[in-house]
């Protein structure tokens, strides 16, 4: 079978697709995380807590459709890079699980017995589904910027010499509060759409507040990545178009090495740019009150922050601390020319259809969600 594209580019596409999969996740469910982070904060009463969920509650569950792609896409197109962070980072990824169960058990639970205490019991559990995925997501990517102890045999066995506290490090704990804030801050301005009244104040105030503390900390992050973490540089040649063999090729660690691509290619700058420049912008907009575009500008912060981690890092995916020679690349970790490939048309056919009907969800249930519209409907919302 001839295929039409060569391996090397088809390596890069599925590495920019990648990317906008984990984005899509983020934007899209990241706002359901923000609420749930929210939900005490934004939310005083019973009602006014029945008014928030409510403004999630027919997206949610659609909204994770994204991480789900992300999973698989990581599966089939690199198959290394999964088994290294699903054994790596098995705990950890125990922790997202359990507490995104929490979120459909707390959904259709809470309303179910008339008691406060009750309530409460399952208010706090959407909580945990908000806070823990953010912030274990955030401390991930830290550990990842910093390098993961791994590696492998000859016959390209991974084994995992870290420890589950070991990712507990202050940097990546750092990346896990910006993300906590980045997603509280995308879920404040997404319940700036959809309330109205003091519900809609306090979401306000809180893109003010979430927005400051994630440009700080992108700020802080991103000074102590380049000064203080060492990052990674290919010192040999490597082979483009060969099979995938991560053991075929030399790395150094070097202070600042993220900085590599920045220098090289200036257009890189755009995505940090958009990192500041989408938060300032969202808080700038909801004091005017531009309550739609306050929204489309955290994500705009949202995609340019995680865009920065991918290019900076590129054309590593997933590096190793213990034996640097043994890092994942975009050119060594992929399946086969024709997986991809298939893979690619797959892509192309499924992910546009997956787009419309997402925005025709969102066309079809738009609008604010009001006490009046609760009230109205006690037996088909949460």
């Amino acid at each position: 079978m001839t295929i039409p594209i060569d391996y090397p580019t088809l390596r890069v596409i599925w590495w920019v697709l990648l990317g906008l999969l984990l984005i899509a996740f983020a934007v899209m469910d990241g706002f359901d995380l923000g609420i749930g982070i929210l939900l005490h904060r934004v939310a005083r009463t019973n009602d006014e807590r029945r008014i928030v969920l409510n403004t999630i509650g027919p997206v949610w569950e659609g909204n994770q459709i994204w991480i789900i792609l992300g999973a698989g896409a990581i599966f089939a197109a690199w198959p290394d890079i999964y088994a290294v962070a699903f054994s790596g980072f098995y705990f950890a990824m125990l922790l997202v699980l359990l507490a995104l169960i929490l979120r459909p058990v707390g959904f259709k639970y809470r309303s179910k017995i008339q008691n406060e205490n009750w309530r409460t019991v399952w208010d706090i559990c959407l909580f945990i589904s908000g806070f823990v995925p953010a912030l274990v997501f955030g401390v991930a990517v830290g550990n990842v910027l910093q390098g993961v102890p791994f590696n492998f045999d000859d016959t390209l066995r991974t084994f995992y010499t870290g420890t589950f506290f070991e990712l507990l490090n202050p940097f990546a704990l750092l990346c896990g509060l910006l993300s906590v804030c980045m997603l509280a801050m995308h879920g404040a301005a997404f319940l700036s759409i959809k309330t109205d009244g003091v519900i809609q104040e306090r979401a306000i105030n809180y893109v003010r507040i979430f927005g400051l503390f994630t440009i700080i900390l992108f700020a802080v992050g991103g000074f102590w990545l380049v000064s203080r973490i060492p990052g990674y540089v290919i010192s040999s040649n490597i082979l483009f178009d060969a099979p995938s063999n991560p053991l075929h090729k030399q790395v150094v660690m070097q202070t600042g090495a993220w900085m590599a691509n920045y220098i090289h290619y200036p257009i890189a700058m755009a995505a940090p740019i958009c990192g500041f420049g989408g938060a300032m912008l969202a808080m700038l907009f909801i004091t005017f009150r531009l309550y739609i575009l306050a929204w489309i500008m955290s994500a705009i912060s949202v995609t340019g922050i995680i865009a920065t981690v991918g290019v900076s890092m590129f054309p590593f995916i997933f590096p190793s601390s213990t034996q640097p020679n043994m890092s994942l690349l975009v050119w060594d970790a992929s399946s086969s020319h024709l997986t991809l490939f298939i893979m690619l048309i797959a892509t192309a056919i499924f992910l546009p259809l997956i787009i419309l009907y997402t925005s025709w969800v969102y066309y079809v249930l738009r609008g604010k969600v009001t006490s009046d519209y609760i009230n109205q409907n006690q037996k088909n919302v949460y």
